[in-house]
């Protein structure tokens, strides 16, 4: 194991360290030197009020790895960051479990860690085509009749319009099954696809072997989506993301009956009626001519012989 002091003192004396990306500006130490536009915090741990937005986390996380990609201390940041310190109870902990250190989030040096536990306690080290085994949860919630359901839908649709529907639940109780699916057979939701998700569920009894499954066709994601719609579009970014909105209720699920034909309304009047509307406009035109002609007779006078 390797000692944190003598990896942080061999960071320090490095002579490149002073151009480390996460180094502050000398004009303004509260930006990077890196980039003016990074403020310094970007590789620390959130410390504003409330909960962080899962969009800003990416964001911050994207932009500080990507700085430290053309760190020119990497690999010394990056042993430093992964050592570790023993406490009074005997238990291993990171030097530095918080922030991204040496391009890694604090999530895969904790990962890298347990790892390390785990080939320790076992004796044998997981390969890059062998991975370590996920510890799978109790899977007698999963027989439950609503998640069957919501797996044997999945298998059959690919849009979660449909798969609630054919679920028989609304978008929000399915959301929330197909989560739980994810978790309880041990998949990340951030990258699980939903192919995985069914041929888990298969492998686990979950699913009968002669279920026909769908293609997955533009659907890559198989966790319920987030509010904001970040994971979304980093797992599939050509999908387009439908959000769901806290106060909106959901459509009516009911079958819709269709109207039968009914008979078309006669007309009114015979079909000569426009001969009729031509005589009412001439009406007034005989009125007028009426009083000319004379209605006494008169005389005639015959020509003289």
């Amino acid at each position: 194991m390797t000692d944190p002091i003598s990896a942080r003192q061999q960071l320090v004396d490095d002579r490149h360290y002073k151009y480390r990306g996460c180094a502050p500006d000398e004009d303004d130490p509260t930006v990077s030197a890196a980039d003016p536009d990074v403020p310094l915090n970007t590789w620390g741990p959130y410390t504003g009020d409330g909960a962080e937005p899962q969009k800003a986390r990416f964001d911050r996380e994207r932009v500080a790895k990507q700085i430290c990609g053309r760190c020119p201390v990497l690999s010394l940041c990056r042993a430093y960051a992964n050592t570790t310190v023993v406490d009074s109870e005997g238990v291993e902990h990171l030097v530095e479990p918080e922030g991204v250190m040496g391009g890694e989030l604090a999530l895969t040096r904790h990962r890298a860690l347990i790892a390390r536990r785990h080939a320790a306690t076992v004796g044998t080290a997981p390969t890059a085509e062998e991975p370590a085994a996920v510890a799978v949860r109790d899977l007698s919630e999963g027989r439950t009749r609503q998640k069957r359901a919501v797996l044997a839908a999945l298998a059959r649709e690919t849009d979660p319009e449909l798969v609630a529907y054919r679920a028989g639940m609304d978008l929000r109780t399915t959301n929330w099954h197909r989560s739980a699916l994810v978790t309880m057979l041990g998949l990340d939701k951030e990258r699980a696809t939903r192919d995985q998700l069914l041929t888990a569920a298969v492998d686990q009894g979950l699913l009968p072997r002669s279920t026909r499954i769908r293609p997955d066709g533009p659907w890559a994601y198989a966790a319920a989506p987030t509010t904001d719609g970040a994971r979304q579009r980093r797992i599939a970014p050509g999908r387009p993301v439908q959000l769901i909105l806290p106060g909106l209720k959901d459509m009516p699920r009911g079958r819709r009956t269709p109207a039968r034909p009914g008979r078309l309304p006669a007309r009114r009047g015979p079909a000569s009626l426009p001969h009729r509307s031509g005589l009412r406009r001439l009406t007034p035109v005989r009125a007028v001519l009426q009083p000319r002609i004379p209605l006494v007779p008169t005389t005639v006078l015959e020509p003289a012989a």
